[in-house]
């Protein structure tokens, strides 16, 4: 079993680092934003400011890194891969490649923040870790929605239509959680909202799991 999976993931490395031009693209962006926000706040920005703005980019790079998971396959990709792959190997490998692509993403724009704006954190391993969770289930869920919007016309709209609505409770709680962080409050007050954010990706990636089968037969 681990086999099939393995090679597929290692296959999703392989397409990102022949198409360089979208993980680049990414960067770019995530560098420009950061830049123009350096030059609006020239002495001080304020910390819950330097928290939206940080989550505002990384949505819309997570929409960008991961929108084209199951867009960009031709109508032959998809026929090849229905017959000789596994469903279940086919959406985790397209979970674990899309999530650890957004850490990556979320821990270098952090950088670039930190080296632009900053770092206003008191509780800083309290953010690092709602970072953490919180990439994990904004990549499983736009994974998922990916799956779904390539099944219709105009998906890329589809995808951004469907995306904002179903993340919206997972990034009021990551604000919440993140702010509290800025505001050093204590890790016991601060928990019950990583439970939350943790709960938010077990459910997401279960039913994708569970779900992305049926999908597939269509």
């Amino acid at each position: 079993m681990a086999n099939p999976l393995l090679q597929l993931i290692v296959k999703e490395f392989k397409i990102e680092y022949r198409q360089k031009y979208a993980i680049n693209g990414i960067l770019l962006f995530i560098l420009g934003t950061a830049f123009i926000a350096y030059l609006s706040f020239t002495h001080f920005i304020e910390p819950k400011t330097w928290n939206a703005l940080f989550w505002i980019i990384l949505l819309f790079s997570a929409l960008s890194g991961i929108a084209k998971s199951f867009i960009q396959d031709s109508d032959g990709q998809k026929l090849f891969n229905y017959i000789l792959l596994n469903p279940k190997h086919v959406i985790a490998s397209k979970l674990i490649y899309n999530i650890v692509l957004l850490i990556c993403i979320a821990f270098l724009q952090l950088l670039i923040f930190t080296l632009f704006l900053g770092f206003p954190v008191q509780s800083k391993m309290q953010y690092v870790l709602g970072l953490l969770f919180g990439c994990i289930g904004i990549g499983a869920t736009l994974t998922f929605i990916s799956a779904i919007a390539s099944k219709a016309q105009n998906s890329s709209a589809l995808m951004a239509v469907l995306s904002l609505p179903v993340l919206l409770p997972l990034f009021i709680t990551l604000l919440r959680q993140t702010r509290n962080s800025i505001d050093g409050i204590d890790f016991g007050i601060n928990f019950k909202y990583l439970i939350i954010i943790v709960a938010i990706d077990l459910i997401v990636i279960t039913l994708a799991y569970i779900l992305f089968p049926y999908l597939w037969r269509e």
